[in-house]
């Protein structure tokens, strides 16, 4: 989805550790960290081309590659694609919908909260929608749009109701990300999220043990993300590293109960 449109209007949430969020406190053995440079002495720090108050592209990296955040988003998607069927909602277009779900896919719809939109064959703020009728969608993708909405638990109930039973929402949201301006100056850009934010929303309107949360990123694929540089500036093994405690992108998975 596009980072403009796109950011109009969804919401997520957190979960009890005891439900099936996942923290996922143990991570970094799921990935070969890459080998270490000792750790310079104070004063000793080689900055380099990173010396600098101005980030090298404040475009999140897309004149450059892929944004670094979308390879973590694509990542997810990917791995579940098989959810990505019968009526698909996206917001602001339906890049995803299409790419992810193929022909498993018998309707897409695009939610825009502006009518500007000509692709949209929704209009409608998530977080008051009454317009959008209960049980419609089989799956919903929402990525990075949680931020641009002001009232997340609105939105959370709203998502679960318009989700058929057994639907499914993919979902991402950003830890640390820089301030779209596009969005800032047309509707606000309010929120930044851990898995525990995530998890208890979303575990208050699914149900805690109806919601997968993750979290992808360390230090590096952070710093990296935030200087706008791409996804194909740094080592395969640099990204997949995971770091519970320099969590970049959020991600969820969450089933509305009462498939048969």
């Amino acid at each position: 989805m596009g980072l403009g449109e796109v950011a109009v209007m969804v919401v997520r949430g957190d979960m009890s550790r005891d439900g099936a969020v996942s923290e996922n406190e143990d991570r970094q053995g799921d990935a070969q960290a890459p080998r270490e440079a000792p750790v310079p002495l104070v004063g000793q720090v080689e900055w380099g081309a990173l010396r600098r108050v101005t980030p090298i592209s404040r475009a999140f990296g897309f004149e450059r590659g892929r944004p670094i955040d979308r390879y973590y988003i694509e990542q997810f998607l990917q791995q579940h694609s098989e959810d990505v069927r019968g009526r698909a909602l996206e917001i602001g277009d339906d890049e995803y919908t299409r790419r992810f779900g193929g022909p498993q896919v018998t309707q897409s719809d695009i939610l825009s909260l502006t009518l500007d939109n000509n692709r949209a064959t929704i209009i409608a703020d998530l977080s008051d929608a009454p317009q959008i009728h209960d049980e419609s969608f089989d799956c919903m993708i929402f990525t990075q749009t949680m931020q641009f909405i002001y009232d997340l638990r609105a939105a959370a109930v709203t998502i679960h109701r318009i989700l058929k039973p057994g639907g499914v929402l993919l979902a991402t949201f950003p830890f640390t990300s820089q301030i779209c301006r596009y969005d800032m100056e047309r509707w606000g850009d309010y929120w930044r999220f851990t898995t525990a934010s995530i998890g208890r929303l979303f575990g208050d309107a699914f149900g805690a043990e109806q919601v997968e949360v993750e979290a992808f990123g360390n230090v590096l694929a952070t710093i990296s993300f935030l200087q706008g540089l791409a996804a194909e500036e740094l080592r395969v093994e640099e990204l997949d590293y995971q770091d519970p405690d320099y969590q970049m992108i959020i991600t969820a998975r969450a089933v509305k109960r009462g498939a048969g």
